[in-house]
């Protein structure tokens, strides 16, 4: 325990090195530990009871909710020192909720969250995971500004608008979507000097033309999900010239028959299409050399097209880009279940396809551990500023959890 302890008070040194207060690095270590304490509720009040010498509730919330110290300064220093344990193969974007029982606190809105699987009331976070098949971590968040919140948004309510200065919510947020929050996080992580080698999403984000394009854009490879109604032409179908009359203004090269959503290219291509692929160990028992059982389903992965207008006019010349789309189709599905795009290599096995687009569990591993062990939801400070520096805190401290299980010996108890 001694030892964890140590760990713990080299990491947060390291996390926050550049802090020129003494106090703040004090009391950014007590929080990181508070966190990692056990107690079924993680707001300051409760942690300060368990931090024992560091239990000053007043100096903890002041630290959490006002302090003026950078939250992207530490979430760089984290991603930095993640980055170098995870070997990360992949870039991972998500979003999730904090429901909220009143409206008095920055950005919560009646909105869909996954959390809860419906429309409630809420805040949105949207956050990038670097990602490996062995480890992840959540290295930066942006709290999503509903259209209500922004004075400059037809969709303005007075209320929440005049409620901004007191959730300190600066003059320059304002209503964005959440692909374009990702692109921004993706842009900040690359200036912290991270390559980003794969980006993974789900259809939230995979659906926005504009955000894949954005993708592209930087050079960057994706495997993203998509609905099934998606268009495409077949990877094979070419643009041709209908004849000139001699009149009018020349006729235009066009794809000569119809764009197919994404689910009925794949029904098209029939259960014959569809290839066994195990890429990696579950948790439940089984046969694989852990013990566990292998994750396992059936795949189709076609050359396609994507259609529509904003890649046509993203498009040099008359001929569409060739993407990846992979669908899963279960043996027992009498339709195939999940689609994903992706513009990695025209060459790439299809094993490695799947492993790479499945990796997105990951994050949702993340938000489990996050939410139940680490009070990723329990902040109940109202403002934008302190809702940013916990969850960046709730990330350091799960990634300190990383840390201690990637360096644990496998016969050891498990870390705090």
């Amino acid at each position: 325990m001694a030892g964890v302890r140590e760990d713990l008070e080299a990491f947060a040194a390291e996390l926050f090195d550049g802090f020129f207060r003494a106090d703040q690095r004090r009391w950014g270590q007590a929080y990181v530990r508070g966190l990692l304490l056990d107690g079924r509720r993680k707001s300051v009040e409760p942690m300060a009871a368990r931090l024992g010498e560091d239990g000053n509730r007043q100096a903890l919330a002041h630290f959490i909710t006002s302090s003026p110290w950078d939250a992207a300064y530490v979430r760089a220093r984290l991603a930095w020192r993640m980055h170098e344990a995870i070997g990360p193969e992949a870039l991972i974007i998500d979003d999730t909720g904090f429901l909220k029982d009143g409206d008095a606190s920055a950005c919560v809105a009646r909105q869909y969250t996954g959390t809860a699987g419906k429309v409630t009331n809420c805040q949105v976070g949207v956050s990038v995971h670097l990602a490996a098949d062995r480890a992840s971590a959540a290295v930066n968040w942006r709290l999503f500004l509903p259209a209500s919140w922004d004075p400059a948004s037809p969709e303005a309510d007075p209320v929440k608008v005049a409620r901004r200065g007191r959730c300190g919510i600066p003059a320059e947020a304002g209503h964005v979507e959440k692909w374009q929050l990702a692109l921004d996080m993706i842009d900040e992580t690359l200036s912290w000097g991270l390559d980003v080698p794969l980006v993974v999403a789900d259809a939230g984000y995979g659906d926005a033309t504009a955000f894949r394009l954005g993708l592209e854009e930087r050079n960057l490879a994706y495997a993203v999900g998509i609905s099934s109604r998606l268009t495409v032409h077949p990877g094979h179908a070419r643009p041709a010239t209908p004849a000139y009359s001699g009149t009018g203004r020349p006729p235009v090269a066009k794809y000569p028959d119809k764009a197919m959503t994404v689910k009925e290219l794949v029904v098209a291509a029939g259960r014959q299409a569809a290839r066994p692929v195990s890429w990696r160990e579950g948790s439940r028992p089984g046969t694989g050399r852990s013990g566990l059982k292998r994750m396992y389903s059936r795949f189709v992965a076609l050359r396609v097209r994507p259609a529509g207008r904003e890649i046509r006019q993203a498009t040099d010349g008359p001929e569409l880009p060739e993407r990846w789309l992979l669908a899963e189709w279960p043996a027992g599905e009498s339709e195939p279940v999940q689609f994903r795009l992706s513009n990695l290599p025209s060459g790439m096995p299809l094993a490695t396809l799947v492993r790479l687009a499945k990796l997105r569990w990951r994050i949702e591993h993340d938000y489990r551990e996050m939410k139940q062990a680490l009070g990723l939801a329990h902040f109940e400070g109202r403002t934008f500023t302190g809702r940013h520096h916990h969850v960046t805190l709730v990330s350091a401290a799960h990634a300190f959890c990383t840390l201690q299980r990637l360096t644990q010996d496998p016969k050891d108890p498990a870390p705090v």
